[in-house]
């Protein structure tokens, strides 16, 4: 049996899709499985079981990379289709089976939800996850060897707008890292940095504010599937709305995720051991601030306080019983 997934362009919607592709993987664990996808997040499935091939994608002028695509895979008659993107491709090859995953049904739908009903699943949707290797983990292993907590903290994000003051996160790091603190929940816990290539400035402050002994600074230096590793080694995340984030709560790791300018209803961070918290100004309003203001970006998060973050992080621990007050 021969399956072709097409999959989403950024890593964030790649790990919400993730359940329904393992879905398929497991209900054909026979299938020689092809995945055409973003370029940028082809690696997280690069230990997905039954996989034959990657087919990265690179976005081209008046879509044109679906041709490159169509090129690649129309000269096999294919037992199944699963497309994400709602493309051209699955019309245009020889096919048994097309699934083609639909709209949302209202403006609060969560993305798993919406993934899930192509496959009839959204009463029980699949939860997202990361496929490692024991290469993976051992190289995770490595970097973050046994020893204290690990806080995994993830400053950028894929548009300055939905970027916290890196200030603010030196703050709540030193809030609930710092022995010295009263109300301290890790105490002198190491802090892993992440981040992708060229995000080093935005993480720059951060990193210096840490002591040495202290810090894991992995800011454009690892391939996702070792921070899909690195991740499950971490007591703890906290990030802006971002692809790392979605990668943390698919590590099944407390996360706290940060909102501003993007719809929580549809993208907070999905699982068990998941929070998310809001700048007080309202999503809408921001939005329409930035249409007046294109350059007030860089000030969109700035109604979300160092205290909402902490006593977000403390009610996610407390809830699970990860700590006791």
């Amino acid at each position: 049996m021969k399956i072709l997934i097409i999959g989403p362009t950024r890593i964030g919607d790649t790990v919400l899709s993730s359940g329904i592709v393992d879905h398929i993987s497991k209900l054909y664990p026979q299938a020689r499985i092809t995945v055409a996808c973003g370029a940028v997040s082809a690696p997280l499935y690069r230990n997905l079981p039954n996989l034959d091939r990657i087919i990265p994608i690179t976005k081209k002028a008046a879509s044109t990379h679906w041709w490159g695509v169509w090129l690649s895979v129309y000269k096999i008659s294919w037992d199944l289709v699963l497309d994400f993107r709602r493309s051209i491709v699955p019309w245009v090859i020889k096919v048994k089976r097309r699934i083609v995953t639909k709209a949302a049904l209202d403006k609060n739908e969560h993305r798993v939800i919406s993934f899930s009903r192509a496959l009839g699943l959204e009463k029980a949707p699949p939860s997202p996850v990361l496929w490692i290797s024991a290469e993976d983990e051992n190289r995770a292993n490595s970097l973050i060897p046994n020893g204290s907590p690990v806080i995994a903290v993830a400053p950028a994000a894929n548009w300055r707008g939905k970027m916290w003051d890196v200030n603010r996160f030196v703050s709540v790091i030193n809030r609930i890292s710092n022995s010295s603190c009263e109300r301290s929940i890790f105490p002198d816990a190491r802090i892993a940095i992440l981040g992708g290539p060229g995000e080093e400035s935005s993480a720059s402050i951060l990193i210096e504010s840490i002591e040495q002994d202290r810090l894991l600074n992995l800011v454009g230096k690892e391939n996702l599937y070792t921070i899909s590793a690195c991740l499950r080694r971490c007591s703890l995340f906290i990030g802006n709305d971002s692809g790392l984030m979605h990668m943390a709560a698919a590590a099944n790791i407390p996360t706290v995720g940060l909102f501003g300018p993007s719809r929580v209803e549809n993208y907070h961070p999905w699982g068990k051991y998941t929070e998310a918290v809001c700048t007080e100004k309202p999503y809408h309003d921001l939005v329409k601030e930035t249409v007046k203001h294109t350059d007030d970006s860089c000030h969109m998060m700035d109604s979300l306080t160092v205290d909402s973050v902490v006593e977000a992080v403390e009610n996610l621990l407390f809830k699970h019983k990860i700590i006791t007050k």
